[in-house]
C-alpha cells in the first residue's frame, strides 16, 4: 500500500464527452482502486453526455453538471453558456464540499473546467491529464493552479510549467492488452478468411463521415482487391451505409458493424488500422504496435488531431491522409500498404517504441501522493 492514511482516500475524477476521455478516466479509477481498494471515487461529468452511462456501467458513481461548450457559430448562445458555467461552478462547489475529496483529477471534456477551477479555489490539489500533443485552452488555464500535469507527448513545456509536468502517456482500455485469441481465431470471429491481409477501419464510437464515404466510394475496388476489411461505421451513419450497401452486390470480404464491442479481437485480426487521430486511439495503437493510417478529424479544437498524427508521422510510426484527401486516396493507399510486409513491420516497430505501458498506474500513484500531502 502506498497510502497509510487512517481516513478513507476520496478522489473526484472529472471530464468526459467522448470515449477518448472516458476510457482513460475509468482506467485511472481502476488503477487507484488496485492500489487502494477502499478508495471512494466520484466522477463529475456533463449532463446528457456519454459518461453518464459509461461510468455507472464501469461501477462508479457520477454526478452531471449542466455544462456545454462555447459556440463559434452563434456568439449570442455563449451568454447562456457563461451563465451555465457559473451555475456549474456553484454546483461543483457543493459536490466538493459534500464529498470532501483529497484530490481532484481532470481528464478533459466540458465538466473538467468548472470542477478543477473550483477545487483549486477551495485549496484542494488538482491533477490534469492532458492527452493531446497540443494543449487545449481550458487545460492551459487550469495548469496555473494545478499541482501536477500528466502528459503523453514530449515538448509540453510549451504550454505548461515544466516543473509540474510528468511524462506518463495516456491510459488505455485494459481489456485491449489482455487479448488471448490468435490472429486466425480473431479473423474467424468476423467470418473472414485468415489467409487474406486484413484492414480494420474505425472512426470512433459515433463514426467518421469522411472515412465512411471513402469506403463507400471504393466498394468495387475492395470487392476485387484480394484484401478484406472489418469496418466499424459508427451508429450515427449505420442506416445510410446499410442503404448504400443494399444497392451493391454482396461483398464477402467486407465485415460491417455500427459498433464493435470486442475491440481486442478486432485489433488482433488487423494487419493495418485506419483511424481518426484522437489521443486515446493513438495510445491504443502504440501499445498494441499496430501499423496505421491516421485521418485527423478537422472538426476539433485547435486542429489537435493533425498535431497528434504528425507527432507519429515525424517518427515514421504512422502514415497520415488529410481528411480532404481521404475520398481520393485513403482506400487505395491502405490496400497497397497492407500488402507490403516490410512497410508494415517498420511501422509496427516504430509505433511500439512510442508506447508508455504503465500510464494508469503512474497517474494513480501521483493522485495518491497528492492526497497524502493534502492530509498531512
Amino acid at each position: 500500500m502506498v497510502n497509510n492514511m487512517s481516513e478513507q482516500l476520496k478522489v473526484i475524477i472529472s471530464g468526459g464527452g467522448t470515449g477518448g476521455h472516458i476510457f482513460p478516466a475509468i482506467s485511472i479509477a481502476n488503477a487507484i482502486k488496485a492500489i487502494e481498494p477502499n478508495a471512494d471515487i466520484l466522477f463529475v461529468g456533463a449532463e446528457g453526455r456519454m459518461e453518464m452511462q459509461r461510468v455507472p456501467d464501469a461501477g462508479y458513481s457520477i454526478i452531471g453538471l449542466p455544462i456545454e461548450g462555447f459556440s463559434r457559430k452563434n456568439p449570442f448562445k455563449n451568454i447562456r453558456v457563461l451563465w451555465k458555467i457559473l451555475k456549474c461552478q456553484s454546483k461543483a462547489r457543493k459536490i466538493i464540499r459534500d464529498f470532501k475529496p483529497q484530490a481532484v483529477v481532470g481528464v478533459g471534456g466540458y465538466a473538467s473546467g468548472p470542477t478543477l477551477k473550483t477545487a483549486a479555489q477551495m485549496g484542494i490539489p488538482t491533477l490534469i491529464q492532458e492527452q493531446n500533443s497540443y494543449a487545449g485552452v481550458t487545460n492551459k488555464l487550469l495548469a496555473k493552479s494545478a499541482s501536477k500535469i500528466c502528459v503523453a507527448y514530449e515538448g509540453m513545456e510549451r504550454f505548461f510549467p515544466a516543473d509540474k509536468i510528468i511524462m506518463t502517456g495516456n491510459p488505455v482500455r485494459q481489456q485491449l492488452l489482455n487479448a488471448t485469441v490468435t490472429r486466425e481465431e480473431a479473423i474467424a470471429q468476423f467470418g473472414l478468411n485468415p489467409s487474406l491481409p486484413t484492414i480494420l477501419i474505425i472512426g470512433g464510437s459515433l463514426g467518421a463521415r469522411t472515412i465512411n464515404e471513402s469506403v463507400l466510394g471504393a466498394l468495387d475496388s475492395i470487392q476485387s482487391s484480394g484484401i478484406q476489411i472489418i469496418w466499424q461505421t459508427g451508429k450515427f451513419y449505420s442506416q445510410h451505409i446499410a442503404e448504400e450497401l443494399a444497392k451493391h452486390a454482396k461483398i464477402d470480404n467486407l465485415f460491417v458493424s455500427d459498433f464493435i464491442s470486442n475491440m481486442d479481437v478486432a485489433y488482433t485480426a488487423a494487419d493495418l488500422v485506419i483511424s481518426r487521430a484522437g489521443a486515446s486511439s493513438i495510445s491504443e495503437l502504440c501499445m498494441l504496435g499496430k501499423p496505421c493510417i491516421l485521418v485527423p478529424s478537422p472538426n476539433v479544437a485547435e486542429d489537435h488531431q493533425t498535431k497528434n498524427a504528425m507527432a507519429l508521422v515525424q517518427k515514421d510510426a504512422a502514415l497520415m491522409v488529410k481528411d480532404a484527401d481521404a475520398q481520393s486516396q485513403l482506400i487505395q493507399l491502405a490496400m497497397k500498404v497492407v500488402q507490403d510486409a516490410q512497410q508494415l513491420t517498420s511501422l509496427s516497430t516504430h509505433i511500439k517504441e512510442l508506447a508508455l505501458p504503465d500510464s494508469a498506474n503512474i497517474i494513480a500513484q501521483e493522485v495518491i501522493k497528492l492526497s497524502v500531502k493534502n492530509k498531512n
